[in-house]
């Protein structure tokens, strides 16, 4: 049977449902401290700036290896890299449950202890997204960038919502050490199934079949310059990437949504006990339908992106997506912060959240169409302003909310959103930098 006949293969979606594995599994080793965090305090008896220092860590370990991580993806290979990155950090999450009994505990004291472990699993996942991305660069093609790193950022979306869950539960059923055992094992597994079946490229997978090679080939990028395996054989061209204002716009782009939602991550459950009045049990519940939204319209925007390239163009389809899901996001943040109604109130809120994701996929689908060679450095450094953008964001929001409300908190990061719409004017998706 021709090729031409001969039904393609679906393999570069069992590549991407893996990602998106990957991407909850990321989430599940990072918000499972925020769960065990009462046990942990309450054992050691650490103080609220203890536990402050310790959940900073990661945040610090994450962001300031995104373009480590990315570089070395875009060097020796996604695969590679992200299988080791999973162990490192699965690692380290087993290391969570015994930092008091390892030997840092005694030279530098039990909190610290905690801190420089979470600081290592921080950058352990600071490899993921960089390299999720450039793992959909290489298999995806140009007019399905956008929804292919999207099922991954959906990934965080249901993350976020079942680790609460399980986590909880597993803590009340065996303790808070044995959910870090867990998440550890499962990270083992994870990384040994993707080693086992990913490859850096689709030409390089034994189940992929020609019919899918070549619809792949027909719509995505030239290799260009590669070394062996397939990654790039020149060096990174940094004075061409921080020459771009397209490179400086789209990471003010992510710096400024960065800060935005991780206010969700970090204060979003605090807001509805103090400024709502909800219940623990009740806030507890509530807190998952920003991610329940994320998982929901991460997907949906990155489709209607690659469907907006189609229509208009790179540039104008990544703008207009970019500008609808920045636009919502801003309408939304407006209204439900403002509203009396909770219920009401907290399904805009959550739905801010959701349009958040929505144009990240638009976000690194970009960093993509900018420089598919050196896609995962990119990402790399479009995710470390993020995070400095998100490191900010619980000081600045606790500043706020304490001398002006709670309103003026949402009223601020619908300001900071918009000014993330505002910049993309001055992204150029067309541009190819290398």
């Amino acid at each position: 049977m021709s090729s031409r006949r001969m039904r393609p293969t679906r393999v570069r979606w069992h590549i991407i449902a893996l990602l998106t594995i990957i991407s909850g599994l990321t989430y599940l080793d990072r918000l499972n401290l925020s769960i065990a965090g009462k046990y942990i305090q309450d054992e050691f008896q650490f103080s609220m700036g203890t536990m402050g220092l310790i959940f900073s860590a990661f945040i610090w370990g994450y962001a300031l290896f995104q373009i480590p991580g990315g570089w070395a993806g875009d060097r020796y290979g996604p695969r590679n890299v992200l299988t080791f990155a999973i162990a490192w950090w699965s690692i380290f999450t087993a290391l969570t449950a015994t930092a008091s009994r390892l030997p840092m505990a005694g030279w530098l004291g039990v909190a610290w202890s905690f801190a420089i472990v979470r600081f290592f699993i921080g950058a352990g996942e600071a490899a993921a997204f960089p390299n999720a991305n450039k793992i959909v660069s290489l298999w995806m093609g140009d007019m399905q960038r956008s929804i292919g790193i999207s099922l991954p950022l959906a990934g965080i979306g249901l993350g976020g919502v079942l680790t609460p869950i399980l986590i909880a539960w597993i803590m009340r059923a065996r303790g808070w050490r044995v959910s870090f055992y867990l998440c550890s094992f499962l990270g083992i597994v994870v990384a040994s199934i993707w080693y086992f079946y990913s490859t850096n490229r689709p030409e390089e997978h034994p189940r992929v079949n020609t019919a899918e090679r070549e619809f792949l080939l027909a719509h995505q990028s030239p290799s260009g310059n590669a070394a062996p395996g397939g990654m790039p054989a020149s060096p990174v061209p940094w004075s061409k990437l921080l020459s771009s204002r397209s490179v400086w716009s789209l990471t003010l782009n992510s710096c400024c949504m960065g800060y935005s939602i991780y206010i969700y991550h970090t204060w979003f459950f605090i807001y509805l006990v103090r400024a709502r009045g909800l219940t623990i049990t009740q806030s507890a519940w509530w807190t998952s339908i920003p991610y329940l939204a994320i998982a929901v319209l991460a997907p949906l925007g990155g489709w209607l992106s690659d469907r907006a390239v189609q229509q208009f163009g790179r540039r104008r389809g990544r703008q207009y997506t970019m500008w609808l899901g920045i636009g919502s996001s801003v309408i939304l943040l407006l209204l439900g912060s403002h509203l009396a109604n909770v219920t009401l109130a907290v399904l805009l809120l959550s739905g801010a959240a959701g349009f958040i994701l929505f144009s990240t996929a638009t976000l690194f689908a970009t960093c993509s169409d900018l420089t598919p060679h050196f896609t995962g450095t990119l990402s790399g450094i479009a995710n470390m302003f993020a995070n400095f953008g998100g490191g900010v964001s619980p000081i600045i929001t606790a500043y706020i909310a304490t001398r002006f409300g709670w309103n003026r908190v949402f009223d601020v990061a619908a300001l900071v959103t918009l000014a993330a719409g505002i910049v993309w004017i001055f992204v150029d998706a067309d541009e190819t930098i290398i």
